[in-house]
């Protein structure tokens, strides 16, 4: 059997950071690809995560390269997290101002 890759886009309202890399990215969306390999077993079709891949584009309008960084998916979910957190303090702030 071969190995499937699905990818998703994820959107970050302020910048962010992953605890395994030592850099604050920027607000803005991300695509990520997750490579998954079956799991040998006769009874039941299963898979297993070979990596996680987020997937820096260069800006809109801007011709650049794109960067492929191995992430760890609990980090990123950590992440994803933390923003939507920030977004709920910041529009409930704004409510009550």
């Amino acid at each position: 059997m071969t190995n499937r890759v699905s990818k998703r886009l994820v959107t970050f309202n302020k910048p962010f950071s992953l605890d395994s890399i030592e850099r604050q990215w920027p607000a803005g969306n991300y695509t990520i690809e997750t490579e998954e390999e079956p799991l040998d077993n006769i009874s039941l079709l299963a898979y297993r995560t070979v990596c996680t891949t987020m997937i820096l584009h260069p800006p809109a309008g801007k011709s650049g390269r794109h960067i492929f960084i191995e992430i760890e998916p609990s980090e990123l979910d950590a992440a994803l997290l933390r923003d939507r957190e920030a977004e709920g303090r910041a529009n409930s702030e704004g409510l009550s101002a």
